[in-house]
């Protein structure tokens, strides 16, 4: 008598089970036809709801010079990089052809701050003493005095000691420590060809490189010249107030120098007063604005590409958690989830196909619906005169694959609330309340609960949305209230990543220990 062996398993059979389970679920989910429908209804509400709040925004802010804005209002530079940017300061300049090394000393620098916040008119007669922290005064070369050409700069700041900027969002710390008459800083900015060095020093003969700069297309004949700025500064409660810097310069080459006031007339709160004279072979320059990259969307009332998108997604996303619950509970309800458990006694499988298949679909929907709500709320807004705040194409692609994102994660997630609720009008009300309402209230709220609502709930996911830039070089305060989101995008992602999984981790093990 002969025996054979038993061929002994492989994961091969596994894997294939697998997508049979996920084809049935496929097959489940794409033949309820008002489950697609649900889809598409997602999809134009969250369209409608975006257009109604672009068409409803109506700042009247623009760019462009101020004789073609329509309404007249305050021109926002854009930056070498497309970035918005803040360039307006007290500027004394002279041509410069070829290359050559400008050299000279920055004895003191003080300012003023005023006592009323930028929503006032600022002015002269109510300031007190007090210098920015990012005032700066120095050296800068650029080819073109308009606003948001590329520049280099070496410059003393109010806090952060001597620094080498350039195209506004380039920054080289150099030597620390404030400016006074016993302890000067001796600055240089040397032109080789497009290539723009700075250095600085204690007494003018030992000299440290801070950092180089190459703009590309530099011209033969440049503007140089010595510059003065002071930006808004924030208190505690985030009010702004304008300030204004003095700073003294002496062994200048002496030549023919011409003032100029970059950007009097942009959005830039400042304090009146900014000039020029000189003190026997001193230099006194005064200035107020900042040239910097333009976070401060506040003082811009600005919209983003995606901030008439966020209502529009909280739509979607009731539609979706009602189409994602239903998956599940429907077979509850209707004493089907036997049958699919038979056929696929591993349990976890049928819930793991389910989450694939309804995540798969609302990401697709999710993301389509951002790719139309997108452009068209940035194209309302512009058509009604508001200032657009610039974004790259990758952040926008960002932003609307993390709405994708933001929806597909929702979805898994009061999946797997349904499975633990079995219930449809619980799971949905359960859906809402944990992963929908938390948005809704942080929204109304402010200070310290605004800002742990969105760290600590699902409402984080939203953080995907932000699009604002954040910079070192701005003392601005970050809050919700100006747009900002307290978690970055990838962060916020991961917070609601987290609640996805314990939710399907609990309807993992609740399913394998109840019965059906």
């Amino acid at each position: 008598m002969t025996t054979t062996a038993a061929p002994r398993p492989t994961t091969r059979p596994q894997r294939e089970s697998f997508r049979l389970v996920l084809r049935s679920e496929w097959t489940k989910f794409r033949t309820i036809r008002g489950w697609l429908i649900g889809l598409g209804v997602a999809v134009v509400l969250c369209t409608t709801f975006t257009f109604l709040v672009a068409n409803g925004t109506h700042e009247g802010t623009c760019t462009g010079t101020g004789s073609t804005c329509r309404s007249g209002h305050p021109y926002v530079a854009t930056g070498p990089d497309g970035e918005a940017a803040a360039d307006s300061y007290q500027f004394v300049e002279r041509p410069l052809t070829g290359d050559a090394t400008i050299t000279a000393r920055v004895r003191s620098l003080t300012g003023v701050t005023s006592t009323n916040q930028t929503s006032v008119a600022p002015s002269l007669a109510h300031t007190r003493p007090g210098l920015a922290a990012w005032a700066k005064a120095g050296i800068l070369l650029r080819p073109s005095t308009k606003q948001g050409s590329p520049y280099a700069a070496v410059m003393v700041t109010g806090a952060h000691g001597v620094r080498f900027q350039y195209d506004y969002t380039h920054d080289r710390a150099g030597r620390s420590g404030p400016v006074s008459d016993t302890a000067p800083r001796w600055l240089r900015l040397t032109r080789t060809g497009a290539t723009l060095t700075g250095y600085d020093s204690v007494n003018g003969t030992a000299w440290t490189r801070i950092g180089t700069a190459h703009l590309a297309g530099l011209p033969a004949t440049v503007h140089v010249g010595l510059f003065v700025t002071s930006p808004v500064s924030f208190d505690r409660a985030g009010s702004g107030f304008a300030t204004r810097a003095t700073a003294t310069f002496d062994h200048v080459t002496q030549g023919a120098w011409h003032e100029q006031s970059i950007g009097a007339r942009d959005f830039y709160p400042k304090l009146p007063g900014g000039g020029y004279h000189r003190v026997g072979s001193s230099y006194v320059l005064s200035g107020s604005g900042d040239i910097a990259p333009a976070v401060v969307e506040g003082l811009l009332s600005t919209g983003t590409p995606s901030s008439t998108l966020v209502l529009g997604i909280v739509v979607g996303l009731v539609v979706i958690t009602v189409i994602a619950t239903m998956f599940i509970t429907v077979e509850y309800r209707r004493g089907l989830i036997r049958t699919t458990f038979a056929a696929t006694p591993l349990r976890h499988r049928v819930l793991a196909a389910k989450a694939v298949v309804i995540g798969a679909a609302a990401f697709v929907i999710g993301t389509l619906a951002a790719a139309v709500a997108v452009p068209l709320g940035e194209h309302l807004l512009e058509a009604n005169g508001d200032y657009v705040f610039p974004v790259g194409t990758p952040t926008v692609a960002r932003v609307i694959a993390g709405a994708g994102a933001l929806v597909a994660l929702t979805a898994v997630a009061v999946l797997a609330v349904g499975t633990i609720v079995r219930k449809s009008a619980g799971a949905v009300t359960a859906g809402i309340v944990v992963f929908v309402l938390p948005y809704v209230i942080g929204s109304s709220l402010s200070g310290a609960a605004e800002r742990w609502l969105f760290r600590l709930t699902p409402a984080a996911g939203f953080s995907v949305l932000g699009t604002l830039p954040r910079s070192a070089q701005v003392a601005y305060p970050y809050t919700m209230a100006n747009g900002y989101y307290p978690l970055s995008w990838w962060a916020g992602l991961a917070v609601l990543c987290g609640y996805a999984a314990l939710a399907l981790g609990i309807a993992a093990v609740t399913l394998h220990r109840r019965d059906a």
